[in-house]
């Protein structure tokens, strides 16, 4: 422990106490010597005019409470160990959208690096230490930084949108007014879940498909937290709506092993079978996207219920078949590229 987290944690005991604490104790909960101890009370009253006193009565030292509210260290202070979580989190932002939240962030970037002086450890050791790989990302370089704050800013005062927005379903431009209730960021890509006026209920807009946003003067529709959870939550994956059936999944025992540890949705009910199989149940409502993840695990994976969704995955399988042709090299035995076998 160096002097930097003794401030803190000196900091931490004296607010806690109800009563004096001994010098005695202070020193095993500071790690230290009864002169350190003393240097840090009088580093903490010279230099953050901490009202640290002694009592007579308790042989200890306490805040001084007769001015009223408790002593708070001045501006932002944290251990070391928060302050490189912080950086952490930093860099994770700064790899899910580059530039994103740089501008907003680098004032603090340099507190947090001056602090981390004061103890003297920097924060290169995490730079470059820390990498998220991305898949499937898309990106409006032009308008995703100015997008996300214009609909982050608007969500956080909660006044309503403008949106020029791209449907790539329907390939339609439109424009619609929308009452912001929050961002999600799925599968590498943010979400805006919001009230939309034109349809008069709840929708989910890409935000990589805003080509622009206007924050206007009327105050958003507000929204309860348990309606968007039963509306955007309840079902599997990005589509919304309440559940209408449930998924159930058997996965061959070398997938088991994995499966079992993963959280596809919150829920999910899972029991590993007799076999060394591992079964999955869902609910969903559209089986679109359930569709494309139960492919992914080909043969490890069987629906075994409900039958329209056992039939969509074998056409699409049949269909996948067809498009490598008849004569296409399928087997254990087929040829490999490079010349294996």
């Amino acid at each position: 422990m160096d002097r930097f987290d003794r401030i803190f944690e000196l900091n931490r005991i004296l607010q806690g106490a109800r009563r004096p604490v001994s010098r005695k104790a202070l020193e095993a909960a500071l790690e230290c010597s009864r002169a350190t101890v003393k240097r840090i009370i009088e580093d903490m009253r010279l230099y953050l005019n901490a009202p640290i006193v002694y009592d007579r009565e308790y042989n200890g030292y306490c805040y001084d409470q007769s001015e009223g509210g408790m002593y708070e260290l001045p501006g932002l202070w944290f251990n070391a160990s928060e302050l490189h979580a912080l950086l952490t989190v930093q860099q994770l932002l700064a790899d899910v959208q580059p530039g994103l939240l740089g501008p907003m962030l680098k004032p603090l970037q340099q507190r947090i690096d001056g602090l981390l002086e004061l103890q003297r450890t920097g924060s290169e050791g995490l730079q470059g230490r820390i990498r998220m790989l991305q898949m499937a990302t898309r990106h409006n370089a032009e308008q995703d930084g100015a997008t996300f704050q214009t609909v982050a800013g608007a969500l956080a005062q909660r006044r309503r949108l403008r949106l020029r927005y791209y449907s790539r379903w329907r390939q339609a431009h439109a424009q619609r007014d929308v009452s912001p209730q929050r961002l999600v960021h799925y599968r590498d890509n943010w979400y805006l879940d919001g009230w939309c006026h034109l349809r008069d209920g709840l929708r989910t807009f890409a935000v990589d498909a805003i080509e622009g946003a206007e924050t206007l003067e009327q105050a958003a529709l507000p929204v309860d937290v348990a309606a968007l959870d039963e509306h955007f939550a309840s079902s599997y994956g990005i589509f919304a709506g309440g559940p209408e059936h449930e998924a159930v999944l058997c996965f061959s025992a070398e997938r088991a092993r994995y499966v079992a540890n993963e959280r596809w949705h919150r829920d999910q009910r899972g029991r590993m079978l007799d076999d060394g199989r591992y079964e999955l149940r869902l609910p969903y409502s559209n089986p679109a996207e359930l569709i494309m993840d139960i492919l992914k695990f080909g043969p490890d994976v069987e629906v075994m219920a409900p039958p329209p969704l056992r039939q969509a995955v074998v056409e699409r399988m049949q269909n996948a078949l067809r498009v490598y042709g008849e004569d296409a090299p399928c087997g254990r035995h087929a040829a490999m590229p490079g010349g294996g076998a």
